[in-house]
């Protein structure tokens, strides 16, 4: 026989001297603290995910504060709160004064705003170079950047003879099988690259470049040339071509690309397309502050 075993207290009535909060009443809601969310509280490592977004949320409020103060406002114990700033600081995503002991935002919150801010300035930069580079060739433009191990789409502009309505905004493609995903990936630091390129690569169709040896071979001549070309290697009947666009230190943070179908994009056609990307990709360049 099955016995149901009986949690503390259930089908029993609070004793009226039980204080409110251990009746399960709420308690009042105390001036000066933030209010805690409702509901279950989120599972050990996701909560202190949220702590500590929390501590830097509280730093970019008040400028700097102490390791008590933050503690109060997160509504958890000293110990805790210094867990939490130990492993910011150790990322670089807060520092500590050490004459005063508060903490403050560190250089590696700067350092992830400014990838941020690269993206939103060559979105904006990038919209009338590409609407000028597709009116001008007729095909459809494209501006990727670089998302972890794939180049993700963040600008598109369509030109008077693009013959598809396919939407590649926002879409993550492979880095070894498309123009801009090797311009990306071709002016990736040496030891970055050869490990993305030593992986298994998919082979998407039967043009794809897959082989290590071949893909660095391919790299090293996007570099040399100064553009990308594929050929069918993410869609069959698709040909496209790729630049680099750089930021003002000369770095890499985007690819220009314009595509088309192959029966449009001869091997003629497919060097011009690059020739003309190639002076749009240093026009936008400029536009990002490089050659100044």
């Amino acid at each position: 026989m099955t016995r149901t075993r009986k949690e503390p207290g259930q089908n029993e009535e609070p004793h009226q001297g039980t204080p409110r909060g251990q009746r399960g009443e709420p308690l009042p809601e105390q001036p000066g603290r933030p209010r805690e969310p409702q509901g279950k509280a989120p599972p050990g490592s996701v909560q202190s995910v949220d702590r500590a977004v929390s501590v830097l949320e509280i730093l970019a409020r008040h400028g700097e504060a102490g390791v008590t103060e933050i503690a109060d406002e997160l509504g958890v114990h000293k110990s805790t709160a210094f867990r939490l700033l130990g492993v910011l600081e150790n990322r670089g995503l807060v520092g500590q004064a050490k004459d005063r002991g508060k903490y403050f935002l560190g250089a590696g919150v700067l350092r992830l705003a400014g990838a941020a801010a690269v993206r939103m300035d060559i979105s904006q930069e990038g919209g009338p170079v590409c609407r000028e580079l597709a009116d001008e060739l007729g095909e459809t433009v494209n501006i990727a950047v670089l998302d972890d191990d794939a180049a993700v789409n963040i600008m598109q502009a369509r030109g008077p003879a693009s013959v598809t309505a396919q939407n590649w905004l926002g879409r993550r493609t492979p880095l070894h099988a498309t123009s801009s995903g090797k311009v990306l990936l071709a002016h990736l630091p040496t030891t970055l690259r050869e490990g993305l390129i030593a992986r298994t690569l998919p082979r998407i169709t039967e043009h794809t470049v897959t082989g290590t040896v071949a893909l660095r071979r391919d790299l090293e001549t996007v570099v040399q040339q100064g553009f990308a070309i594929a050929v069918e290697e993410l869609e069959v009947g698709l040909a496209a071509v790729a630049a680099p666009v750089r930021a003002h230190d000369g770095k890499v943070i985007g690819a220009l690309s314009a595509s088309g179908p192959v029966y449009r994009l001869t091997e003629d056609r497919l060097t011009e397309l690059a020739k003309r990307t190639v002076v749009a990709a240093v026009e936008l360049s400029r536009r990002m502050g490089y050659g100044f």
